[in-house]
């Protein structure tokens, strides 16, 4: 298994309802990553909220994609990002918002949230 989180690790299956607009959301409550100024872990929550074209992601492929931030030195807004993008690239879905609700460190309690949408350049 590798080390690091890749779009490949992403497996999906059919849409069972492509003609139909309807949104799934998906909460992965226990994500670690690691501070790239510390070396010390950050915790959160990342929340999908998608409308599947033709693919939905798989739930078990999904879980350990995220695993695999684990060891990896990021800011969270580089993470989200990645997350976004990754998840898009995989999954092709006609809009998909990613938001990453991370602990507080510090006493800051941090909210990273990205959007995506079919056929719009940002």
């Amino acid at each position: 298994m590798a080390d690091v989180p890749s779009t490949d690790q992403l497996e999906t299956f059919s849409n069972p309802a492509p003609e139909r607009d309807y949104t799934i959301e998906i909460v992965c409550p226990e994500f670690t990553s690691m501070c790239p100024k510390t070396g010390q872990p950050d915790f959160g929550t990342i929340t999908f909220t998608y409308t599947p074209d033709q693919k939905c992601v798989e739930l078990k492929s999904l879980k350990l994609y995220l695993q695999r931030f684990r060891n990896v030195g990021a800011f969270y807004e580089a993470v989200v990002n990645r997350i976004l993008n990754d998840f898009v690239e995989a999954c092709q879905p006609r809009r998909c918002q990613v938001v990453g609700a991370f602990t507080p460190r510090g006493g800051i309690t941090t909210s990273v949230k990205c959007e995506y949408e079919a056929g719009k350049d940002r």
